[in-house]
Order: structure tokens, then sequence, then C-alpha cells
């Protein structure tokens, strides 16, 4: 039978400023460990703490633009572009550029604040 989730639960995100993390599938909303999926609306300035994954991270930017640091460099990913990060690799997000960002979030296992490995 077909899972429809109507209300998305909303997340508090890490990091400064206002980023809002609406999950639609995960473990929070459905109870899926195996996936999450999040619309995340991030205004300019925002950034979060660098943090080391248990899991990949599918990333599709629909507006704006983010930031993504890694250890080889910084990648900008812009609207209509997508980046995959893994398990075990370090990584810092951010969206300091005007208008911030509206994102997908696609995380395989599901993301769980634990999971994440943020930095101290």
């Amino acid at each position: 039978m077909p899972k429809i989730i109507s209300n998305p639960i909303q997340i508090e995100a890490a990091g400064t400023g206002n980023k809002i993390i609406q999950e639609f599938f995960g473990k929070i909303t459905s109870s899926d460990s195996n996936i999450s999926i999040a619309k995340m609306i991030s205004p300019q300035g925002w950034s979060e703490p660098g943090q080391t994954p248990e899991f990949d991270e599918y990333t599709l930017v629909l507006k704006g633009c983010m930031h993504v640091e890694t250890k080889t460099g910084l990648n900008i990913i812009k609207a209509g572009q997508a980046i995959q990060t893994f398990a075990g690799e370090w990584i810092r997000y951010s969206t300091p550029e005007k208008d911030g960002a509206e994102y997908i979030a696609i995380c395989l296992p599901a993301f769980t604040p634990e999971s994440v490995n943020r930095d101290e």
C-alpha cells in the first residue's frame, strides 16, 4: 500500500542562520532507517560545522547556490546541479551567497543526528 506524507516534519538545523529542514521520509517522519528525503531552505549566510557522516548524501539544488567544502577543495553547486558526497568523508555545507539556496537532500542510510558526526 502506498505511503503518503501529507505534512513533513520540521527538524532543527545545526549551524548559524535559520535553515528550514522538512523531512518527508526518514527516521523521524516515516520510521524508515534506509533512506531520508528532505527539502531544505537555507538563507544567505547559513553555515554548519564540518562533519564526517555515516551516510552517502545526494543533494539537488533547486534554487540559489550552495557551497560544499571537502578536504580536497570547495565545490559551488548552482540551481540545476547536484552533488554526491560519501560516508566517511569530511564535508561542510554553507550558503554564503545572496538568496541562499533551496535544495533536496537524500541520505542513504537515513540521516540521524548521531550519524552526522559533526566537528566539535
